[in-house]
Order: C-alpha cells, then structure tokens, then sequence
C-alpha cells in the first residue's frame, strides 16, 4: 500500500502511485495540484512544481513539525527528487506567505509548523521532535517591559524535555 503523501508526490510528479485512474478518490486529473497552485497564488507565490509537491505534503490540514532535513527524505522517499536548498527556500518562503510558522531551536536549527495558530512547544532535542502546547497550559503571569521604542509582538514558549 502507498501513503497518501506518496500518492499526492507521485501525482503531482505525473505518476499515479496507486494506478487507480478510474477511482475519484485518487484524484487521477491532479485537482489537488490544482488546488494548491490556487492556494499558493492567494498567498503571493508562484505555484512551481517544487511548490506544489511541497504544498501537497504541508498543507493538507494535518499539523506536523517537519526539519528541511526530514521533508527532503520525505520527498525522496516518495520517488521525487527535489533538492535540499530548493526545500528549505520553499519552507521559508512558505513562512513569509503566512502557510508555515518557523520554530528557532538551537543554534539556528528550525523546524517548521503547520499549525499557524498561537500555541507552544515542547520540544524533545533527544528525537529532534515537538510537540503542541495549547497556548491556554502556559500561564505567564509577568513579561518584562519591552526596551524602549519596541513592543512585544508575540511570546512563544519553547519547553526543553528530557527522557526520564
């Protein structure tokens, strides 16, 4: 059986993973490329195939943390080469477009959110992994005053955890 997001690269690739052209489910006429190009274009960006590809794997609803590291195998795995500067521009300029959130961990290590609503993380260094915080668990009871001429735009809380 091939995952959904093998299907969705195969696709947009011009293969169809599961040779299934007669079933509507799995989309044979590439309507979900169709899809995310339109989407790509209402955020300002040019609906490259890359892009696409990317779109089809990010922005299909479910929220996920990925590294560019980890997409790039993910696209690779699914039988589509993209390379790995060409993900990880598309992953910030996905970020710009207001489709993504960049969580800074360490060292300029980013991972990237689907989840662009306000919420917080733990994050696991031991698997490179994070986990959602529902931003009504952190409970901040003081912030210091911004310097002078600033304001504070946002607060993101990032939890280093350890294995016990």
């Amino acid at each position: 059986m091939v995952d959904k997001n093998s299907n969705a690269l195969a696709r947009l690739a011009g293969k169809d993973a599961n040779k299934h052209h007669d079933d509507p489910k799995g989309d044979p006429k590439g309507n979900q490329g169709q899809d995310m190009a339109t989407r790509l274009r209402a955020v300002g960006l040019r609906p490259t195939r890359q892009r696409i590809a990317i779109a089809a794997l990010l922005l299909d609803g479910r929220h996920r943390h990925v590294s560019p590291e980890q997409l790039t195998a993910e696209i690779a795995k699914a039988g589509t080469h993209v390379a790995g500067g060409t993900v990880y521009n598309t992953l910030n300029q996905f970020t710009e477009a207001g489709l993504l959130r960049r969580i800074t961990l360490h060292n300029e290590h980013s991972i990237f959110d689907t989840n662009v609503d306000h919420h917080h993380h733990f994050y696991d260094a031991d698997n490179d992994q994070l986990t959602d915080i529902a931003t009504d668990d952190v409970i901040l009871a003081q912030l210091p005053q911004a310097p002078d001429g600033h304001k504070i735009a946002s607060v993101d809380v990032v939890i280093s955890i350890t294995s016990k």
